[in-house]
């Protein structure tokens, strides 16, 4: 393969990765959703159990089907690691919207992009340009504004949405060690066991049986879980963290738009003035990668 060639399939690598993650957050905060109005009427923990039992059936009947040997993993370790980081962050975002308003825990959390995008240079050995790491810097602004210096009185419920970050962050940086190594499917089918097996053990601890509506929103629960997390793992293998990472924070906008429509909470102006600086970065470090890619193609015609 030539440089030109190489250069033109980066660049679309980075497209199909950052279409990938856009497609992600949409799903995840649709889950979130979801989720919220689960836990206003069942203990979170049963809530989380039956996420992650939906996913785990949806991702085994997929894996089995179309190929029983991805069952078995090359890299277990690694596996039931992330898959205990996602049990981890899902109980958290969970007990958070119990005390804290959807937009506020979307705009806490989602400094994940930034944590990955820091966090890919130790731990992935990846290089960030001092243009991308201006456009991830702006996106951190911008989630810092839709937080506004007083529309959350700092309290200890704060420190839930900042521990998913931080879980979400490693759980993204996991899933882009397993590139190379077990396939997608596998990963898929992986990706829900620890919460299953977590979340399962508290059950006891707390019940209620929940009605036809109830019943049908878990399982839509589980299935939007099984779906984003499918799109995450191909963004992450279509191109590398410190590219796609950033588009995460897209998922604040969808935030605000479920927060107006389902929840009744109007945004502010600095929700909104925030969002905008965060549209703005995603355009320029898309708009960096496509210089980058013709740069590339140049120097290699």
């Amino acid at each position: 393969m030539t440089a030109t060639e190489k250069a033109l399939s980066s660049a679309s690598s980075g497209r199909a990765g950052i279409a990938w993650m856009l497609l992600t957050t949409l799903l995840f905060v649709t889950q979130d959703a979801t989720l919220r109005v689960l836990v206003q009427t069942y203990p979170f923990p049963e809530v989380a159990w039956a996420r992650f039992a939906v996913h785990l059936a949806i991702a085994f009947a997929v894996v089995a089907v179309r190929s029983p040997s991805h069952l078995i993993a090359k890299r277990p370790g690694i596996q039931i690691l992330r898959s205990a980081l996602l049990a981890v962050l899902t109980l958290l975002v969970a007990v958070s919207y119990k005390t804290l308003p959807f937009v506020d825990v979307a705009a806490i959390a989602n400094v994940a992009p930034v944590l990955v995008t820091v966090l890919s240079v130790p731990l992935l050995k990846e290089t960030v340009g001092w243009r991308r790491g201006l456009g991830v810097l702006g996106c951190f602004i911008g989630a810092m504004i839709i937080i506004g210096p007083a529309s959350i009185v700092f309290q200890w419920a704060i420190l839930l949405p900042l521990g998913a970050a931080l879980c979400n962050a490693l759980y993204q940086i996991v899933t882009r060690l397993l590139r190379g190594g077990d396939s997608t499917l596998t990963t898929f089918f992986y990706t829900s066991m620890a919460g299953t097996v977590l979340c399962g053990l508290l059950l006891p601890f707390g019940w209620v049986t929940p009605d036809l509506t109830g019943a049908a929103l878990m399982v839509l629960l589980g299935a939007l879980g099984a779906c984003s997390h499918f799109c995450l793992i191909r963004a992450y293998t279509a191109a590398d963290a410190a590219t796609v990472a950033p588009f995460g924070y897209t998922s604040l906008l969808w935030a605000v738009l479920y927060g107006l429509l389902v929840f009744g909470e109007a945004p502010s102006a600095f929700t909104l003035a925030g969002g905008l600086v965060i549209v703005a970065s995603g355009v320029y470090i898309f708009h960096r990668e496509q210089v980058r890619a013709r740069e590339g193609a140049g120097k290699g015609a």
